[in-house]
Formats: structure tokens, sequence, C-alpha cells
């Protein structure tokens, strides 16, 4: 795996216009509108808990709307936001100019009807010592419900960056029983998932994954999504676990992509349930370190999984196709592949693969109008088809130093229902394109000797 420092200029590029990344009206098929309807909480203050804090608000009851009145960096200090009251809605899209980010720690839902937006999760290695017990997520459901995520962008988690879990039996004897009680009705939504640290402090040892889709969750959903430099799990859907994919664009996978497994050693007295993955418009491009020859799927394990695919694409650093399946393992498992969706593709605004990469640097990740350095830096380097798997998020800088800014949240302002702006300007709304650049690069665009 390499190590090298980031390189201090990237040429320019235009990125698209960010209007399909912009709040809208929750589309046909999301599994909640949150706290839609319920009262305005205003977080004030950047602390990671006491009043004004983000934390106090997401301890109250009922229905509620979350914005913000302040923007910069909530330090956790190797914490996790706990998610445990239902009905809320997180909207960081009111926050000023830069936005919210979140940096060592991660969220966890834990509850039902919850739905975040434009929220920045940094969670990092923090110096802690290899293989030591920090292991947080960036972002994941618990035996939640109900859930949506969008244009939210996580970064160098120390397990997974963003997830649906929860335990694999349990609540009966049936598998229905098995997958009420876990993570069932989550959509993922044009977030950005990129380097999670591998060889960092999780006990494990090398961890850098993007998605774990948990045995026996259903209707997990990654619509318009990116995924890039995780060395596995883009997503791994475990066993019996049933996923939708659409649009999502995979860049420099290490040794996985897309992979099902469903292990003997975890479901030693119980028999196998088929798992479903229904892919359509997505795209796996090779980087660095992605391994050569890697599938688009591979299958591991003891489990069947049946699989609908069409429209998509793989192929390697050069644009030279790539296949489609592969296994790992000597075992009995086996790619059913179906001729009709395992899953109902109504509501969804499908592209053509061909277009799904240039529509997704324009439009996943928190703020598209708005993009922080890390982002910019992140989707100029998969444009160019550069960057690299990480072992701590110092390789590319560390921790943002970001300042504190304040506005007021005005209701009037707002639709409420949508969470977007009556003016169709959202607070730090930059015109053209956002460029990454180098100190040198911005003293030449604006003519200075």
């Amino acid at each position: 795996m390499r190590k090298s420092a980031i390189r201090a200029m990237i040429g320019a590029l235009s990125l698209l216009a960010f209007g399909l990344a912009t709040p809208a009206m929750a589309a046909q098929r999301d599994p909640t509108q949150g706290g839609q309807g319920g009262r305005i909480i205003r977080v004030t203050t950047l602390a990671k808990d006491g009043p004004g804090s983000l934390a106090a608000a997401l301890a109250e009851q009922g229905p509620r709307i979350i914005v913000f009145e302040v923007a910069g960096t909530i330090d956790m200090a190797r914490s996790t936001f706990d998610i445990e009251n239902p009905y809320v809605t997180i909207a960081g899209q009111t926050a000023p100019s830069p936005g919210i980010t979140i940096i060592r720690g991660g969220i966890d839902v834990r509850t039902h009807d919850v739905k975040i937006s434009n929220i920045r999760v940094f969670t990092g290695a923090d110096g802690a010592p290899h293989l030591s017990d920090w292991e947080a997520d960036a972002f994941s459901t618990v035996a939640a419900h109900n859930v949506v995520v969008e244009n939210c962008t996580f970064l160098w988690a120390v397990d997974e960056n963003m997830s649906a879990s929860g335990p694999r039996f349990g609540g009966g004897n049936t598998v229905e029983d098995w997958r009420a009680n876990t993570s069932h009705d989550i959509l993922f939504r044009r977030n950005l998932a990129a380097e999670g640290l591998a060889n960092a402090s999780h006990p494990k040892g090398e961890h850098s994954k993007g998605s774990l889709v948990h045995d026996n969750t259903t209707n997990i959903v990654f619509d318009r999504n990116i995924w890039a430099h995780n060395v596995e799990r883009s997503p791994l859907v475990k066993g019996g676990a049933q996923v939708l994919m659409i649009n999502n664009l995979i860049f420099d996978p290490g040794h996985r992509a897309v992979h099902y497994n469903l292990m003997d050693l975890e479901w030693a007295g119980h028999e196998p349930v088929t798992g479903e993955i229904t892919a359509v418009g997505n795209v796996m491009r090779a980087g660095y370190d992605t391994d050569e020859g890697l599938p688009f799927l591979t299958i591991g394990g003891v489990g069947d999984l049946k699989y609908y695919g069409r429209d998509n694409i793989a192929v390697d650093r050069w644009g030279n196709p790539g296949p489609m399946f592969g296994r790992y393992g000597v075992t009995k498992a086996k790619i059913l592949e179906s001729d009709a969706p395992l899953a109902s593709l109504d509501g969804y605004d499908i592209l053509p693969a061909a277009e799904v990469e240039t529509t997704l640097l324009a439009t996943a990740g928190a703020r598209p109008w708005d993009r922080g350095p890390e982002e910019l830096r992140v989707l100029y380097f998969i444009a160019e088809g550069r960057g690299e798997i990480l072992d701590d998020e110092k390789e590319v800088g560390g921790y943002p130093q970001i300042a504190e800014t304040h506005a007021p949240f005005v209701e009037a302002d707002w639709n409420l229902d949508t969470m977007t702006p009556k003016s169709g300007l959202y607070p730090g709304q930059k015109p053209g394109a956002q460029e990454h650049l180098s100190p040198r690069d911005r003293e030449m665009r604006s003519g200075q000797q």
C-alpha cells in the first residue's frame, strides 16, 4: 500500500452545476420524512454536549427539525453521537458556510424515522495505537429502521464509513423475526464514503471498509453514492440481506468492490438464507491500489445470492473492461442470476451508467454548493484517476482547522416541508466551478504578481 504526501498542485477541473444535489422533496420511495412537521430546534454551539448542542437537540423527544445557527467543527473526542429518539431531521444545509464537520467520532442511529443531510464526519485514528480499541464507524444504523442519509461526507473511518447493521439473529426463530429485529428500510443517497483507514487502530487489523450491510437486513438502498479508496466493502452484503444499488460509483477499491458472504462460522446452527442484490447502472473504476482483474461482484461463504444486474460497468485504470463476477474461497456458494429486478425500481430516476461518474462528482457528498477542501481533494483525485488508500488521516493533512461562524436561521426563508430555501440559494452557495487549488494556483487564477 502506498504512503505518499499529497501533491501540492492539482490541475483545474470544472465540476457540473450542483442542481441535482440540492435537498429536495422526498422521492416516492423514501422510507421516512424524519421530523417533518415538528418543532424547530436550533443548534447554537459546537460543543459536543450541553445546552444548544447537537447532542442536546438529539436527546429531545417528539418530531423535530434540527437546524444550525453555527458552523465549524464538533470535536467528539473519540465518542459517538447515539441517536435514540425517533422522528428527527438533521438539516445540515441550514448551517452557515462552511457547514458542520464532526471529527474524532461518528454517528450511530438506534431508532426509527431519522433523516440526516449535509453533514461531514471525519472519524480518523486520532493518534490511537495500532490494533487498539478505537474502532468507530463514521456512520451506522444499529437495528434501526426508516432512515434516510443523503448528501453527507464520511471520511477516515476506523471501521466502516457508512453501514446498516444490527443483530444477526434475534426477535424470534423465523427469518421474518430476524429481519424485523435488525436494520431495515434504510436509504443512502448521494453520499461520499472515502478513505477508510487501513492499518490504523482497529483491533482486527486492516480495516479500510466502505459499507457493511449486515446479515438479514432488508430494503437497504444505495442510490447515487461514491465509494473511493476503500480496501473492501463497497458494499459487503452479508447473509440473507437484501440490497438495491442504483447509479453508484466505486473508485479505487483495493481487494474487493461489491461482495456477498454468508459465513458458516457465523451461521453455525442456522440454515443459510439466500441474499439478494439488484444492481442497475453502477460503475466500478480501478485506481492505483486496485488488484489487477478485480471483478465488480465477488462471492464467498456458503450461502447463495440471487442477483439481477443491468447496465453496470467495470473498467481498469485505462478504461478496459473488467470482469463482472468472481469468487473467494472454495465453497458451494453460487450467484443465481435473475431475469427481472429483485427489488422495485419504481420512483427512481435511473441514469445510464455512462453518465454516472460525471453526475456524481458534481452532486454527491455534503453541501455540493459549498465544498470543503477535503471533498474537493477526493473528488478531483477521482476525476484524475489519482489518490490512494490511507493508513492515517495525517497522510493527507489531518483534521481540518475550520473557523467558527454564526448566522441566524430564519424560518420564513425556508420551506420547512422540504428544508430547501425559498430563494433557491443555500448558505455559502458559490457561483461557478469549485476547484481544488494550492496557494500558488489561487495566485495564478487571480492574476496577482
